[in-house]
């Protein structure tokens, strides 16, 4: 049965949604993906991204076809979804210097300017940024959040799992999901 709820996983950049999207894939969950973006250093299993996705200002054309189906999106843009749509977002959450410093390696690697902005201010913006996001997600009555912890996932991939089936109905395969989550791929410690 296709569930009437579009599950959206987000987050901060380099905050772990690409694992997300990977354990959801793995517990059974159909994603909504599109694979332009390829896999590489910075995510050598996938970024798992739907491109129309950054158009949702202008086209939703796509979000029909979501219903069911996780899909990843940046957490700037989930107050552009209509208000027509239920929702279930699994929000990630990392360490703020750890995401800081996920960034900048992959900056760093992809040659581009790593102090256009300096770690503070840029640490300032994303805080106000999730305080805010996440107020307006409490206030939707068509949004339901989960909040994960990508440290914690590292730590308790099992636990983390088990919430996540619950929070989207019991159907997936837990064991399955906890088993995706790959250690060695936490690189920016702090």
């Amino acid at each position: 049965m296709v569930e009437d709820f579009v599950t959206i996983v987000s987050g901060l950049p380099r905050s772990g949604t690409s694992m997300m999207m990977n354990m959801l894939q793995a517990g059974g969950m159909e994603l909504l993906t599109d694979e332009v973006r390829e896999a590489d250093e910075d995510n050598p299993k996938g970024y798992r991204e739907f491109e129309l996705v950054k158009q949702v200002e202008e086209d939703t054309s796509w979000l029909p076809t979501a219903r069911g189906k996780a899909v990843k999106m940046i957490s700037a843009l989930i107050s552009k979804l209509p208000p027509e749509y239920t929702f279930k977002v699994i929000f990630m959450e990392r360490n703020i210097d750890e995401v800081l410093a996920s960034q900048e390696q992959m900056l760093i690697r992809r040659g581009e300017q790593t102090d256009a902005v300096s770690d503070k201010s840029m640490k300032d913006l994303y805080l106000r940024h999730l305080r805010l996001i996440k107020g307006w997600l409490n206030q939707q009555p068509n949004f339901d959040m989960l909040s994960i912890n990508y440290n914690d996932t590292l730590r308790n991939p099992e636990l983390n799992a088990e919430a996540i089936n619950k929070f989207l109905g019991g159907a997936l395969n837990v064991g399955s999901m906890a088993e995706v989550v790959d250690k060695g791929l936490y690189r920016q410690r702090r």
